[in-house]
């Protein structure tokens, strides 16, 4: 027996979203309460590569696929588009973007002579992208920078656009010199205690640490990431030493906990 195919599941969502026979719970879902799913399943894809799972990816490839079907239904029941013109408009987008695969515009046709360096190819998909935002005349050059993004990588995406344009320094010294100045100004706020002031200016901070990552090569979205496992596995051995130790944790001295993190980091935790 051959395995299920897409087709097979584009079946299974349309009896899912059957108004007499489907699922209570995918009946009464639309397009913004499918939302928060799908951020949590496309997290749940990058947790299972950042720990190598590679026993569950498929499974978890698998949730985030089904998610790209729930929409593509509720855009027929709509009358919006379907699975098939998804599919259809992102081959077509990503022919456009790369003429140095498909130069004469057309999905089978012969390998291409032209070879190109990843620097080359950047910026060849930023020229295409921006000439694809004029033809959507767009009211401003940052009006497309989706804003459900998660924080870190929209701070990210906002700065990349408007360095496009020249806004943008050409030294990450510079923007640690921006860092220490925004360090300055939140210590400023704290010693004022506004706390309205000291969002604004830790905000500031954390955009211009975004900021140097980017020009030093580094996602910030995952240098954040991997710094949360670290702390994990580092607190896990806090944890443990203290449970051994049959001690409770208000009987330790915050110098006593500290020497258990400097025994994970000795340990390469």
């Amino acid at each position: 027996m051959n395995g299920y195919s897409l087709q097979d599941l584009i079946y299974l969502m349309e009896r899912l979203r059957d108004p007499e026979h489907g699922c209570p719970w995918d009946l009464k879902q639309d397009f913004s309460s499918i939302v928060p799913h799908t951020l949590e399943e496309a997290y749940e894809v990058a947790d299972t590569i950042e720990r190598k799972d590679w026993a569950h990816l498929e499974d978890e490839l698998g949730d985030l696929l089904f998610q790209v079907i729930f929409y593509s239904q509720l855009g027929k029941e709509q009358s919006l588009f379907e699975f098939n013109s998804i599919v259809n408009q992102l081959v077509t987008k990503l022919i456009r973007r790369h003429p140095h695969v498909f130069p004469d515009g057309r999905l089978r046709t012969p390998p291409a002579q032209l070879k190109l360096n990843e620097q080359q190819i950047n910026a060849n998909w930023e020229k295409i992208k921006q000439q694809e935002r004029v033809g959507k005349a767009k009211a401003a050059i940052l009006d497309d920078v989706p804003k459900g993004l998660p924080a870190l990588s929209r701070a990210e995406k906002l700065q990349k656009r408007a360095s496009q344009v020249g806004f943008d320094w050409n030294d990450p010294l510079l923007v640690l010199d921006k860092i220490e100045e925004e360090i300055a100004e939140l210590r400023e706020a704290i010693a004022q205690g506004n706390q309205a002031a000291i969002l604004d200016e830790m905000g500031d901070v954390i955009f211009a640490q975004v900021n140097l990552a980017r020009h030093l090569g580094v996602k910030a979205e995952i240098a954040l990431r991997s710094t949360n496992q670290k702390f994990e596995r580092r607190f896990n051995h806090v944890e443990a030493c203290v449970e051994s130790s049959g001690k409770a944790w208000d009987e330790y001295a915050l110098d006593e906990l500290d020497h258990f993190w400097d025994e994970a980091k000795q340990k390469g935790l």
